[in-house]
């Protein structure tokens, strides 16, 4: 995580500061034999949700020990429209029931942490947990980005100074003395884990080191051996979103507010035409109540998710995501007469550029 740089030509950090320390996830398990290709574009893509999703958040108010002050909620409310404010697809709205929520946020004083983008929902099914802590105060510079920091891991972005394009050559006994004392207190799996571990290269698809992410941590002189620079001067992004950040999160999630969506008809199929990343649309307005099939066909692999418009609002019901195997992705769901459905389907690798359709019936 960032720390507010005391003046612009700072290089110093007076104090180890703690940082966010993400829950360790397994990844998940694709065939050994699998072309690289696929597996890269997978790896990518497999934990954004996807595009024009409404993700609910929740502020728990009890245990006591995970309540906060409505200022420091306000702080977490800020950062998401912060976020918002950039114009991509993805809508926030706060609740007041825990199962109403994708995120929800605990304030627990000792680490700030964050599943990762679809982790939230696929990883902790008990409505009772969090997907989100904050563990300092962030009423601070720091704690402002903290909670741009914990929310752009729910995004689906993992931490950037694990970019294996960053070429960061670490001090390893220095980087592990420094975080298992306070105020981490991490062992060594932690620390490899949030630090030393490089991302996929997959995941950042190439993109070059972005030492003023959000997604990038402070770090105090004699942690790092190279790039060069940095062996007696601290690494201290700028503070807020970086121009890289903001790229990065309208890549994923475009505004298509004013793109008009196409309708899919009982029986009648559509050409899915699209390249890895992108996805595409579909409104359902069923005349007949029943239960319904939607299917994707082609050597594809997608993500493909159902909600319902509830007053110009989506409400998830149900998805299913086919990447790595060899089936299709499928959803039976009962569709009710007079209301209207969205049917989303994010690609994240085709043989080819149309190599697939889908199909409701």
């Amino acid at each position: 995580m960032k720390k507010q740089a005391k003046s612009k030509n700072c290089h110093d950090i007076d104090n180890m500061v703690a940082q966010c320390g993400l829950p360790g996830v397994a990844d998940r398990q694709l065939d050994e034999h699998m072309d690289p290709g696929r597996e890269y574009l997978i790896r990518y893509i497999e934990k954004k949700w996807v595009n024009n999703t409404v993700l609910h958040y929740y502020f728990f108010s009890s245990p006591a020990n995970w309540r906060a002050s409505d200022k420091q909620k306000q702080v977490v409310r800020n950062a998401f429209k912060e976020w918002k404010q950039l114009g991509i697809g993805l809508e926030f709205v706060e609740v007041y029931k825990a199962e109403d929520a994708e995120i929800r946020i605990g304030f627990q004083r000792g680490g700030s942490w964050s599943y990762v983008g679809r982790d939230a929902i696929d990883l902790v099914s008990n409505v009772n947990e969090r997907t989100m802590n904050f563990g300092w105060d962030l009423t601070t510079p720091y704690g402002k980005d903290t909670a741009l920091h914990e929310i752009g891991h729910a995004l689906g972005f993992p931490h950037e100074h694990q970019n294996p394009n960053a070429g960061i050559i670490w001090n390893v006994d220095e980087v592990n003395r420094a975080f298992s004392g306070p105020p981490n207190n991490w062992d060594e799996a932690k620390i490899y884990h949030n630090i030393l571990r490089k991302v996929s290269s997959a995941e950042v698809e190439g993109s070059n080191w972005d030492k003023n992410s959000i997604m990038h941590y402070q770090f105090s002189a004699g942690l790092i051996k190279s790039p060069a620079g940095y062996q007696n001067k601290a690494l201290i992004p700028q503070p807020g979103l970086s121009v890289t950040d903001k790229a990065e999160v309208k890549k994923f999630y475009p505004d298509t507010s004013k793109k008009q969506v196409v309708e899919l008809k009982p029986f009648l199929s559509k050409i899915v035409k699209l390249t890895a990343g992108q996805q595409i649309d579909y409104l359902i307005k069923p005349s007949i109540s029943r239960k319904y099939v939607m299917q994707s066909f082609g050597t594809m692999d997608t993500v493909m998710v159902l909600f319902e418009d509830d007053n110009d609002t989506p409400v998830y019901l149900e998805g299913d995501d086919d990447s790595g195997t060899n089936t299709n992705s499928k959803i039976q769901y009962r569709l009710i007469s007079g209301r209207s459905y969205y049917l989303r389907i994010r690609l994240y690798y085709s043989t080819g550029i149309g190599h697939g359709g889908v199909m409701l019936w």
